[in-house]
């Protein structure tokens, strides 16, 4: 089966590549682009693909700008960021989604829905875009899907003249240092992120992260103890060590131990 790729991180890009070769040889890359223009100009001169891999947010817009100016008549698999539950409206049956980080699970599960869809008529698909497609473009265009929160699954950092992208999954914490933001990540990795503490936290998941103080957000898996602190505080033990204290702000112990109830 013909594979077209629209993504524009290249380093998404490379993984999806090898988890697509790694979970079916019988799909094969045939392009990728990395924008709404790339896109259409691509599919103007090739063949028809037998499946898209197409994420949602593009340099240029959102993808589904794409179905203005031209036919899709391939199965789409949406790539996105997304949260879940922004996603019910995917799941019909000619289109299906990956959550970034894309696991190889899911992967194989959209492959395989992918192939019972492509055995069935293909009458549906030669109809050009299919009615769940064209009624989430006008969703999109009437703002109707704004209220569905987004949260970051990467950040773009720095190690010396190379850049690359952590994924969320791997960050242990976010903490400031002389008004400058670092995170840690579970193999004890220190990067600097261009954001303060206040923005980090309206980018990140609050089921996920906890913004203890003003210089302070963790997750979970980076807590492993909590004591009392004076002040009716809690001081938390982290890994990896954090060199200073990390103390929950006398305003936030209730919805701190709410949070870590969950």
């Amino acid at each position: 089966m013909k594979v077209l790729i629209i993504e524009d991180e290249e380093l998404a890009v490379r993984k999806l590549q090898r988890l697509i070769n790694e979970t079916d040889s019988t799909l094969h890359v045939e392009g990728v682009t990395t924008s709404i223009a790339d896109s259409v100009s691509w599919l103007k001169t090739h063949a028809v693909p037998d499946v898209i891999f197409m994420d949602i947010e593009l340099a240029d817009g959102q993808c589904f700008e794409i179905f203005e100016y031209i036919d899709i008549h391939s199965r789409v698999i949406f790539t996105t960021s997304y949260d879940e539950y922004a996603l019910q409206a995917f799941r019909v049956n000619s289109i299906d989604y990956l959550l970034k980080p894309i696991q190889q699970e899911d992967l194989g599960r959209s492959i395989r829905k992918l192939k019972e869809l492509s055995a069935q008529t293909s009458e549906a698909v030669a109809a050009g875009p299919s009615l769940d497609i064209e009624k989430l473009l006008r969703e999109l265009q009437d703002g109707h899907t704004t209220q569905a929160q987004r949260y970051r699954k990467r950040f773009l950092v720095k190690q010396g003249a190379k850049q690359f992208s952590v994924e969320v999954a791997e960050i242990m914490y976010f903490y400031s240092d002389e008004k400058i933001s670092f995170f840690r990540t579970l193999r004890n990795q220190k990067f600097l992120v261009d954001y303060t503490i206040d923005e980090l936290a309206a980018l990140l998941d609050p089921e996920h992260f906890f913004q203890l103080n003003r210089g302070l957000i963790v997750t979970h898996h980076a807590i492993e103890n909590v004591q009392p602190y004076f002040g009716n505080r809690l001081a938390l033990t982290l890994k990896p060590a954090f060199e200073r204290e990390a103390v929950v702000s006398r305003e936030r112990v209730k919805e701190f131990k709410t949070w870590m109830g969950r």
